[in-house]
């Protein structure tokens, strides 16, 4: 699989429109801008099913460096970086709310010309996703959602914290990486092998701008643009793909969600915490694959 910094290198990156800003959104695109091989040889427009993954706070688009190859054996595959995180823009001065990331996500879309989505997403990736099936029924054929926030269920204290003032100000680089540590070392089910993953979510916060960017990032975390939400206006085959011993999104927030989605399942994953994507990658990518395949029978 790759690491952080080829992965960085397969991105392409576009401009999108949100609140009248015009932002750079890097992402990861398996059909290389939407166009495929032919047998001939000959480049055409990729008519497959697409699959967008979404990550959330305090990771980005390589959280998925795992399970996007497999998919994209199938489907096109797209995966971007939420405004304000990797390598999208990070400059002070536009909202990185989950509300705002939506409106990314429509306009990312609609300047790929991508009309109809299954959509993928973790953490606040999954409050963006949650918003965008909700107002956009149509659009959304498929939904996994991974320990996600939803509801009331955040922000949570470590996030709360990143974003004081404070964090920005007055954090050395040292104490930022040690908060990030317990963020991602500390926070897998099991500690060995997951260095290359650490190394990589760590990344786009090392610079100055990064880690002002981080505190802008956690400081828009605002839970009511998920508690506003019908979420009986779902009308998307829904997964909840859920790491069963998070502690930060539990596991009785997929249940809720299971009842208040009019067609969705949920199937709970042992052993993983909330970055349940790195903590059982074989299994989730199994799962996943799956339910996409159980989408396209139907």
């Amino acid at each position: 699989m790759p690491g952080h910094e080829e992965w960085s290198d397969r991105q392409e990156a576009t401009t999108v429109s949100v609140d009248g800003h015009e932002l750079e959104v890097a992402y990861y695109d398996s059909e290389s801008g939407g166009a495929s091989e032919s047998p001939s040889g000959e480049r055409r427009e990729d008519d497959r099913p697409s699959v967008v993954f979404v990550h959330g706070i305090p990771t980005w688009s390589f959280l998925w460096r795992d399970v996007v190859p497999a998919v994209a054996e199938d489907r096109r595959v797209i995966a971007p970086d939420l405004l304000g995180y990797g390598n999208s823009a990070m400059h002070d001065g536009f909202d990185r709310s989950i509300r705002a990331q939506e409106a990314m996500l429509d306009d990312l879309l609609d300047r790929l010309r991508v009309e109809t989505v299954s959509l993928v997403a973790h953490d606040i990736g999954g409050g963006v996703a949650l918003r965008y099936a909700s107002h956009n029924p149509d659009a959304v054929e498929q939904l996994v959602l991974s320990n996600a926030v939803c509801y009331d269920s955040w922000p949570v204290e470590f996030v709360n914290e990143l974003g004081l003032p404070s964090v920005a100000e007055e954090t050395t680089d040292e104490e930022l990486d040690a908060k990030l540590d317990f963020a991602f070392a500390d926070g897998l089910y099991d500690d060995e092998g997951h260095e290359e993953f650490v190394t990589g979510m760590k990344a786009p916060w090392q610079s100055e701008e990064g880690k002002l960017s981080l505190s802008r990032n956690a400081v828009a975390t605002n839970t009511n643009h998920t508690t506003e939400l019908d979420y009986g206006a779902i009308t998307a085959e829904t997964l909840l793909l859920w790491g069963g011993d998070d502690v930060l999104q539990p596991v009785s927030y997929a249940e809720r969600l299971a009842d208040d989605i009019q067609d969705a399942e949920l199937s709970v994953l042992d052993r993983a915490y909330h970055w349940v994507v790195e903590d059982r990658p074989d299994a989730y990518r199994e799962r996943l694959r799956s339910f996409l395949s159980e989408g396209e029978a139907s």
